[in-house]
């Protein structure tokens, strides 16, 4: 029989800021970004989802190759965990993970612009997969 834990409680809607805040704007590869929203509404309506997914499971493996490295236990911090929770009333899906983190600038290169490198593999891998007459080019 599988044991059921409640997910934690979500995120509040504000969370603390350390340092000063810097806004950024996003920049899309435009023809990219429109090639996965195409391929994705009509083949795959949970491939956004999966790949949320997939990155905080890859944080959580960097956090334990981490503290491999290091010599730290993982158990030094909080339980490695995925959570996913909705708000019907926000409308919102959130994926909390407690792997590594990301620095400021990692935020910046990974999430500053739309579409970029694990979109374009994942497009790769469609073109691939339907014998090259994909969106991609």
């Amino acid at each position: 029989e599988a044991k059921v834990e409640e997910p934690p409680p979500p995120p509040p809607p504000s969370e603390s800021t350390v340092g000063s805040s810097t806004k950024m704007e996003f920049q899309a590869e435009t023809k990219k970004l429109l090639d996965i929203v195409a391929k994705s509404l009509y083949t795959d309506k949970e491939v956004f989802v999966r790949e949320l997914v997939s990155n905080a499971s890859d944080a959580l493996e960097k956090r334990r190759h981490a503290s491999l490295v290091s010599g730290n236990e993982v158990e030094d911090g909080p339980e490695m965990s995925i959570a996913i929770t909705t708000d019907k009333e926000a409308n919102t899906l959130t994926i909390q993970d407690t792997g590594i983190g990301m620095s400021r600038e990692e935020l910046v290169e990974n999430l500053g612009t739309i579409a970029r490198s694990g979109s374009k593999s994942f497009l790769q891998q469609l073109q691939s997969e339907d014998g090259g007459g994909g969106a991609a080019s």
